[in-house]
């Protein structure tokens, strides 16, 4: 799960107004290697890794690029899904 602090890293990186407009732009589906690496760098550092936007982009991981999909989209997913609704 993104920290608060994550989130407004990742407010500024995207020039984003809110959170409102964060989620709105994940959610559209489409993001670039570039906001990859903010995330899962946001994520990093969110969880107290002292690590830059270069060295997470210089990561390998299990999968390629869909590894790297996967990885955000879990982060993003943890963050923003409402875990509060019931199920059925």
């Amino acid at each position: 799960m993104l920290t608060l602090g994550a989130l407004a890293e990742l407010e500024s990186a995207f020039a984003s107004d809110d959170l409102v407009a964060l989620a709105e732009r994940f959610a559209s589906g489409r993001l670039s290697a570039r906001d990859l690496v903010h995330i899962i760098g946001a994520g990093l550092r969110g969880a107290g890794e002292t690590i830059s936007d270069d060295e997470v982009a210089a990561m390998t991981v299990d999968g390629g690029a869909a590894g790297y999909v996967r990885i955000a989209a879990e982060l993003i997913a943890a963050t923003f899904e409402d875990t509060s609704a019931p199920t059925a």
